[in-house]
């Protein structure tokens, strides 16, 4: 029996120092390698910590909410069979790649090649958290999963390979398995994930989130906290532009094979103000912000039950014509569920035509890193006063601008957001050709 102490990793090559964000065990607890002990946030990634070793918490060092510089000691072990093994803190954020506990483990001791024989056969046995948990959200037997990682063990990249091949190998739920008893779960992460299970209830349906759609819903979930967000409207009277449309139309489908949307003549238009306000074409990167040279519009493309956000490559440099295929073609990969990463990554500004569900107002949330997003709504006739005091009906739009408030402020978005409803509103086949 002997007393291990638990090191603060190195989250990164960069990271320096992390803050404990939550205990998920307590003095007296009994833990087995890479069972979660904490949480743990530093300046680039969220981390569960996983235990170096099998035994029973002996003391919590460090305190939540305390600040740490990498290799400080956090909270000790006893341990009674000396024998330990590498584990590996599992990063929530996409772009972190996975951060090794290289302060926390001791050489293992050498063994009989009949023990190392016992241990080659069931490392396949031993998971880490990461792994564990996608198995869990996509029913994959892991039994049937052949590992690439040190001495054939699963890895997370084994999974999401497989995931986004579609290729999982799933669990036979027919089959009523007998349990034997288990020790009492007590770190409270643990208890959670009993939580999760117990609430599916009879004809409950459990949807797996597709690698793509985590991703985005990370992406808003830290823009909703991370952003200070501030908000615009613009009404835009585009009469002009939809009698345009209309005209071309017909012979534009028979002749191209796909519609000419009011939307690709919207998505033209931000492009060309992008040009004239390249501030507004920006993204946060912590201690600077970039200005960005291409103009890459993000689009949202709705299925039945999700919303996905692919990007049109140099908006600024393609016709509406151009603009008007891409988006049927990325429409078209997203409602064949064909969509990969490369079609969602890369977005300098994002246009939402929220109008289609008929919305004629909305606020938009950020597409972190980038600066604004705006909500294209609903084209609605209305009564509007012209000159000389006389009533006429016109078709009238909202554009609901979103920004980002750490890089752009109300002058410049006023003036962008002028400069697209003056580009609108002056629309025909001069001064906005369709090729």
């Amino acid at each position: 029996m002997s007393i291990e102490n638990i090191l603060m990793p190195q989250l990164g090559e960069s990271v320096t120092e992390g803050t404990i964000e939550k205990w998920l065990v307590k003095p007296g607890d009994k833990v087995n390698i890479y069972d979660p002990i904490a949480e743990v946030v530093t300046d680039k990634v969220n981390a569960e910590i996983p235990s170096s070793f099998t035994g029973t918490i002996k003391e919590l060092i460090a305190n939540e909410g305390e600040a740490l510089q990498v290799g400080t000691i956090i909270c000790s072990v006893e341990v009674t069979n000396g024998s330990t093994e590498q584990a590996t803190a599992q990063p929530e954020e996409s772009n972190v790649s996975s951060a090794i506990l290289n302060a926390n483990i001791p050489k293992q001791k050498e063994e009989n090649e009949i023990k190392e024989t016992a241990s080659d056969s069931s490392n396949k046995k031993r998971y880490s958290p990461a792994v564990l948990r996608l198995a869990q959200e996509h029913n994959i037997d892991l039994e049937l999963v052949e590992g690439t990682g040190l001495e054939c063990r699963i890895t997370r990249k084994d999974l999401q390979k497989l995931i986004e091949n579609g290729q999982m190998p799933q669990k036979d739920t027919s089959v009523v398995e007998t349990v034997p008893q288990v020790e009492e779960v007590k770190t409270e992460a643990k208890v959670r994930d009993v939580s999760v299970q117990s609430a599916v209830g009879a004809g409950d349906i459990e949807i797996p989130v597709s690698s793509i759609r985590r991703a985005i819903a990370k992406n808003m979930v830290r823009s909703s906290q991370e952003v200070p967000h501030a908000w615009m409207m613009m009404e835009v009277d585009v009469t002009d532009l939809v009698s345009y449309r209309d005209s071309i139309k017909n012979e534009f489908k028979a002749k191209e094979g796909f519609n000419i949307t009011y939307f690709a003549f919207f998505i033209k238009a931000v492009a060309r103000a992008l040009k004239e306000f390249p501030m507004m074409n920006s993204v946060w990167a912590d201690d600077k912000i970039i200005q960005k040279k291409d103009i890459h519009i993000s689009i949202a493309v709705a299925t039945e039950d999700a919303l996905f956000v692919p990007v049109i490559k140099h908006a600024d440099e393609k016709s509406i014509k151009g603009i008007a295929k891409e988006i049927h073609e990325l429409s078209t990969i997203v409602r064949n569920g064909k969509l990969r990463s490369e079609h969602i990554q890369g977005g300098t500004f994002t246009v939402n035509n929220t109008g289609s569900f008929g919305s004629v107002q909305s606020m938009g949330i950020i597409n972190h890193p980038q600066a604004a997003i705006i909500q294209v709504e609903s084209i609605v006739k209305r009564p509007v006063i012209m000159e000389g005091g006389m009533f006429a009906a016109r078709d009238m739009v909202n554009l609901c601008l979103s920004l980002d408030h750490r890089i752009l402020d109300g002058l410049i978005c006023g003036k962008f957001l002028n400069r697209v409803k003056e580009i609108l509103e002056n629309v025909n086949k001069d001064s906005m050709s369709v090729y």
